[in-house]
């Protein structure tokens, strides 16, 4: 009977990973595979438990909520724009360079707006039209700008920094969001760095740079308002406030007198910054309130249902003993865990267009066991989510890659022919070097 279960297992893993990339909806493939495990190993309450359980750990919701929140007082304002034009606005005329620098300053902002298809959307819109003004191909114009979108990694509103920090506050109390970016540092950057070096080289390999030519003037992409759009410095300093709070409260700073008020948590950095935002702007404060729930409603939907239905999943691979049996078999062989905690993620990532699923499954099947399997959890957990990053911004079919594409009017596969390879290359590194 075991057996059988296991057998079933590996079935309902299969069943995930095509439905998936058939693009069926993520929650509804998650949970319908996990009841239905439950349910054939006769314990169908353990994926109604995991369900309830999930839809109401607080120190995710507060956090993942407030970002999203957060993030819709951010557009609507169109704060989010003033800082991305007066951050773009110097790298006009700068030639070659302006490929990797766009890969650069898209990984910076995408720390400020997390979500990897909101960040193309307003970076995009401004840079790429920009790069193929200044003679970049419209296939390296948005694959630039797609490249760097694996930058909210290192955001204290990530929903996996979030979730990973719940994960080791079980065992370490004062633990926080601050210490768990501070353990992805050398895993981001190192990516960037391997990113940045071959995105030149493919640049060079497609010939995707001529100096002088002007390939606006042969697409059909809208100039960029940018160059009209009048840039109010107070409105680009709010995208960085809660950052900015969470940065000092986790340093030294945060002792001198004058700044112990910033030892604070994310939910609350979030709401503080909206509170400012309102003062800054001058917007109606009811407006503000609106979008901030609105936000938090999205990330419940989207962000919390994910969580909620990846904890199902998993709920069903425990059902039928599957989980047991990994566990115990990488106790005896520990060499795998790093791989599978990479190379997973990351593959899922590029075959789907989102490595969410596979990484909070992942975190949720094995991290929370990293201590028995030789490793940190926040280690283990934060490889996971990198790796799934680095994988959506390899994906064609990735929210990210949609947006860069239209933006410069290209198909999706010829951003993705232009990232893939730095991606595959930074999780290697990441898995091979750092882990």
């Amino acid at each position: 009977m075991q057996t059988l279960k296991l057998i079933l297992s590996v079935l309902g893993v299969i069943a995930v990973i095509y439905l998936l990339i058939k693009k069926r909806e993520t929650k509804t493939v998650l949970i319908a595979v996990g009841l239905i495990l439950c349910v054939v190993a006769l314990k169908p309450m353990g994926a109604l438990s995991a369900f309830t359980e999930y839809m109401t750990k607080a120190g995710l919701i507060k956090a993942i909520c407030a970002s999203m929140g957060f993030a819709f007082v951010m557009k609507y304002t169109k704060c989010d724009q003033h800082l991305v034009t007066l951050l773009t606005r110097p790298l006009r005329n700068i030639g070659f360079v302006l490929i990797p620098m766009t890969t650069i300053l898209t990984y910076f902002i995408n720390i400020a707006i997390p979500s990897a298809a909101g960040c193309s959307a307003v970076v995009g819109a401004t840079l790429i039209p920009l790069l193929m003004a200044s003679g970049v191909h419209p296939a390296m114009a948005g694959a630039a700008v797609l490249a760097g979108t694996f930058g909210g990694v290192l955001s204290p509103g990530s929903a996996h920094n979030i979730y990973v920090t719940d994960l080791v506050k079980k065992s370490v109390e004062t633990y926080t969001v601050q210490d768990v970016i501070k353990v992805q540092i050398p895993s981001a950057f190192i990516a960037l760095a391997i990113v940045l070096v071959v995105m030149m080289v493919m640049a060079v390999v497609f010939k995707d740079y001529t100096k002088g030519k002007n390939y606006m003037n042969e697409s059909d992409a809208v100039q960029p308002e940018a160059s009209e759009f009048k840039v109010n410095l107070i409105y680009a300093l709010m995208p960085l406030v809660p950052l900015a709070i969470l940065v000092v409260g986790g340093t030294e700073l945060s002792k001198i007198e004058l700044l112990k008020w910033t030892k604070m948590g994310v939910a609350e950095a979030m709401i503080l910054g909206a509170i400012v935002t309102i003062i800054a702007t001058l917007t109606n404060p009811e407006k503000i309130t609106k979008e901030f729930f609105s936000g938090m409603g999205k990330a419940y939907a989207d962000i919390m249902g994910i969580i909620i239905a990846a904890g199902v999943f998993v709920a069903g691979l425990k059902a039928c003993g599957a989980i047991d049996v990994v566990i115990e078999w990488l106790k005896v062989d520990q060499s795998y865990v790093k791989f599978g905690g990479t190379f997973v993620p990351f593959i899922m990532g590029v075959v789907t267009g989102s490595g969410d699923a596979a990484t909070f499954a992942f975190n949720q099947a094995v991290t929370i066991h990293a201590a028995d399997l030789g490793f940190a959890q926040d280690k283990l957990g934060m490889a996971a989510a990198i790796s799934g990053a680095l994988g959506r911004s390899a994906s064609p079919i990735a929210g990210a890659a949609i947006v860069c594409a239209g933006l410069a009017m290209v198909n999706p596969i010829q951003l993705a022919k232009r990232t893939f390879l730095g991606m595959l290359l930074s999780v290697v590194a990441i898995a091979f070097f750092v882990i």
